[in-house]
C-alpha cells in the first residue's frame, strides 16, 4: 500500500510530536536525578535583603535544615524558618575551614551519604522517628563542693532556660531534617568524664581542645600542647565518626556544652586572625579572590598573594549573596554550626566569662582538681585581644548600612544567646 504525501506528512508529524515529549519528559528526569530536589520553579521570586523592621517582623530562615511543622493560624512566627523565606543573604556554597589538613573544604549538606554512611539510611529513618529535640536535663551539681559557683551557677541557669524557651517558642521543631552526621560534625568527644564540646571558632576552643587532651589523658598539662598539635594532630575523637547508636547514646547521657561569644566580636577575632597574619591557606583561597572581585585597580601583586584584604572588603563578602568563595567555620552562625535548638545543650558558656564558665564546667563533670582552663592567648600573643573597643575601631570604617546588614546576618544568634544588640 502506498501512503499518499498528505499520509506521510501526518505520521512524520505525530512521530515528531512524540519524539519531543519523550525528549522533554527524559531531561526532566535526568535533572531530578542529579539534583535530588524536585524542577526549579523559576517563576519563584529570588529573596531580597530586608530592612530591619521587615527582619523583626518575620526573621530570616537561618537554619535550612530545620524541619518546622506547620503552625495553626494565630501562633508567633517560627524564627527558624518560614513558608515564605526572607533571608537576609541566599545560601551559598558550602563551608570551609580548618580541620585537620588546612581548611579544606566539607561536603554539602544536600549531597548523597558517603558509603561510609549509605548503610545507615534505614537506621537514620528510625532513629529520626524517635524523640526530637533531645529532653533538657538538669544539671549534675553533686560533684561541685564549693560555695564559689553560685553566681555562675545562676547565670548558668538563666542561660540556658533562655535558650529552651526561645527554641520553644520560636523552633518548632519536629525532627531533623539535615544529615544527622553533620549536624554532629563540629561536636568533640571526651569519653572518660562522658563531655560532648561542640567547636566554636574565635571563642576559645583552641584551649577547649587543650582541656579534652588533657582529660582523655593525651597529656598532662594544657600549656605544653601546641597549636598545631590541637588543630591538626587528629588526637580527639568528634561524634560524626561513631555509629548511629553510638551518636545517640552520647547525646543523651553525655553532658553537652557549646561556648559562644557576641557575633560582632567574633568576626572582628576571625578577620583579625586570619586576614592580618601572614597564612598559607587563607590568603590565596579567600584573600585573592575577595580582593579580585571587592577591590577596584587592584595591583597585580594583591591579586596574586591575596595578602592585605580590608575589613570592608572582607565584609562585602560576607554580605554578598553571590560569594566567590563559600563561608567558613571561623565567621558562620553558632545556629549552623552546633544546632542549639535542635541538641539541648546541658551548658552554654560564653567568651566574656569564659574563665569562671569553663572552670565551673570542669567541676561539674568531675575533672581533676588541679586542671584550671588555660588563659593564654593562643597565637598572635603580643596582639590586644579583640575587645568592644577594638570592634568599634574597624566598624567606624563602616557605613551604617553595612553595621546593620553585620547585625542581620547573625541576628539569630544575638537572639539565641541573648546578646545585647550592638551600636550601630
Amino acid at each position: 500500500m502506498v501512503m499518499n504525501p498528505k499520509q506521510v506528512f501526518l505520521s512524520v508529524l505525530i512521530f515528531g510530536v512524540a519524539g519531543l515529549l519523550l525528549f522533554m519528559y527524559l531531561q526532566v528526569w535526568i535533572e531530578e536525578q542529579h539534583t535530588g530536589w524536585e524542577p526549579v520553579n523559576y517563576l519563584q521570586p529570588v529573596p531580597r535583603i530586608m530592612t530591619r523592621e521587615k527582619i523583626q517582623e518575620r526573621i530570616t530562615d537561618q537554619n535550612p535544615e530545620f524541619h518546622i511543622t506547620e503552625e495553626p493560624k494565630g501562633k508567633k512566627e517560627n524564627l527558624l524558618n518560614s513558608e515564605r523565606p526572607i533571608r537576609v543573604l541566599r545560601k551559598t556554597s558550602h563551608s570551609q575551614g580548618e580541620d585537620g589538613a588546612l581548611g579544606k573544604p566539607t561536603r554539602p549538606q544536600t549531597i548523597k551519604l558517603s558509603e561510609k554512611h549509605e548503610g545507615t539510611k534505614t537506621v537514620f529513618k528510625k532513629f529520626s522517628e524517635r524523640k526530637w529535640p533531645l529532653d533538657i536535663r538538669p544539671l549534675n551539681k553533686s560533684l561541685v563542693k564549693d560555695n564559689q559557683w553560685k553566681e555562675t551557677d545562676v547565670a548558668q541557669e538563666t542561660r540556658r532556660s533562655f535558650l529552651q524557651e526561645f527554641c520553644k517558642k520560636y523552633g518548632g521543631v519536629s525532627r531533623p531534617q539535615s544529615h544527622l552526621f553533620h549536624m554532629v560534625s563540629r561536636i568533640y568527644v571526651e569519653d572518660k568524664h562522658k563531655i560532648l564540646y561542640c567547636e566554636v571558632p574565635k571563642a576559645g576552643c583552641s584551649n577547649w581542645k587543650r582541656i579534652l587532651m588533657v582529660l582523655s589523658g593525651l597529656a598532662s598539662s594544657a600549656y605544653n600542647i601546641s597549636h598545631d598539635a590541637v588543630h591538626y594532630g587528629k588526637h580527639l575523637k568528634k561524634l560524626d565518626s561513631f555509629d548511629l547508636k553510638g551518636i545517640y547514646s552520647r547525646l543523651n547521657t553525655y553532658t553537652k556544652a557549646v561556648f559562644v561569644r557576641d557575633p560582632m566580636e567574633r568576626l572582628v577575632s576571625a578577620f583579625r586572625d586570619k586576614f592580618e597574619h601572614p597564612n598559607s591557606y587563607y590568603h590565596p583561597v579567600f584573600g585573592k579572590a575577595i580582593i579580585k572581585k571587592y577591590r577596584p585597580n587592584a595591583c597585580e601583586e594583591a591579586l596574586n598573594n591575596g595578602s592585605g584584604v580590608k575589613f570592608k572588603e572582607f565584609v562585602h563578602y560576607l554580605l554578598d549573596s553571590h560569594r566567590p568563595v563559600g563561608m567558613d567555620i571561623h565567621w558562620e552562625k553558632v545556629s549552623k554550626l552546633c544546632y542549639p535548638c535542635l541538641i539541648n545543650y546541658d551548658f552554654v558558656g560564653k567568651f566574656e566569662t569564659l574563665e569562671e564558665d569553663a572552670n565551673y564546667f570542669l567541676q561539674l563533670v568531675g575533672a581533676p582538681k588541679g586542671l584550671k582552663f588555660p588563659n593564654f592567648k593562643d597565637r598572635h600573643s603580643s596582639d590586644e585581644r579583640t575587645n568592644a573597643q577594638v570592634v568599634r575601631q574597624y566598624l567606624k570604617d563602616l557605613t551604617r548600612t553595612e553595621r546593620q546588614l553585620i547585625y542581620d546576618f547573625y541576628y539569630l544568634d544575638y537572639l539565641m544567646f541573648n546578646y545585647t544588640t550592638p551600636f550601630l
